[in-house]
This record gives structure tokens, sequence and C-alpha cells, in this order.
């Protein structure tokens, strides 16, 4: 049976195409791989990577009245989501929370109409969803680190107790 090998791309409704334009390039880093018209309505393009390892994973097209649940963009360090911590507070952006999932750690927030996004760590912990406990960021690493392991510990501890483990 075939299955998917992971998120490809997501598109967005927006209200104010260059305005969601510059908070994606400018506050999460993405570039601007295409624009172009889809039909009717000018699109932007947006990826993380390279044009031909993957020509976008953001799509913004005006107009729609839907919004996604939330959008999730993943960094390979923890010194990375730190750093875009620290963006999200020097950009004034609406931090939602920031959180451990036990497997990662992530910051959730709102763009400029709304949306909810998520960046997040994979932390290289094995820890059963859902899971969610308040961390913060300025901790040093190890703290946060030792935090994980932490729920990773009280976890089995729990599945142990109720013969799960």
């Amino acid at each position: 049976m075939p299955k998917v090998a992971g998120l490809g791309h997501i598109g967005i409704w927006v209200q104010d195409l260059e305005k969601m334009s510059d908070f994606y390039q400018r506050v999460l880093g993405l570039n601007q791989s295409d624009r172009g018209h889809g039909g009717r309505t000018e699109m932007v393009f947006l990826s993380a990577r390279d044009r031909l390892s993957e020509h976008h994973e953001t799509v913004l097209a005006p107009g729609g009245e839907k919004a996604p649940q939330q959008i999730s963009y993943y960094v390979n360090s923890l010194d990375e989501l730190k750093a875009f911590h620290q963006v999200l507070l020097r950009e004034n952006v609406h931090i939602i929370e920031t959180v451990s999932h036990g497997y990662a750690l992530g910051i959730y927030f709102l763009d400029p109409e709304g949306n909810r996004l998520e960046i997040y760590w994979k932390a290289g912990r094995d820890v059963a969803q859902p899971f969610k406990r308040p961390i913060d960021l300025s901790l040093p690493d190890e703290a946060l680190l030792a935090e994980l392991d932490a729920d990773l510990r009280g976890q089995h501890e729990r599945g142990v107790a109720e013969g799960t483990a």
C-alpha cells in the first residue's frame, strides 16, 4: 500500500498578500521561490530550501475564508529554536506558548493575519502523544534537555504503573 513520505506544502488564504509574504520571508527566513497567477489570483510560493530541492512548502493566495488549523516548521537545532524565539520577541509577534511535547520543543505563535504557526525542534526522544508542558526557552540547554529526559522517565514510570510500558 502506498503512503506519503512527509508534508509537501501548505496553502494559506490571506487578506494582504504583500504583508504576509514579507512576514514569512523576513521573520521565518523563507525564500520566495516563485510568484505568479493561478487562474484569477496572484500567488506567492515560499520554501526553506533551494528551488530545485523543494520548489515550495508554503503558498500564499489572496481570498478564501478558511485558514489551516496550524502550520508547523521544524529547525535542526535547539540553538535555532532559541534564535527564532528571540526573533519573534523582537518582531513583537504574538507568542501563544512555548512547550515541550516530549519528543520536541516548540513555539506556537500567530502570523499577522492570525494563522497559528509552530516552529519546533525534534529532541530525539520518544514520548507518547498527546503530551504538552510549558517550557522556558531562556533556560540553559542542559536544563531544557534534563526536563525532556525527566518527561520521558515520568511517562515511562506512569506506563509501568499502568502496565503499558
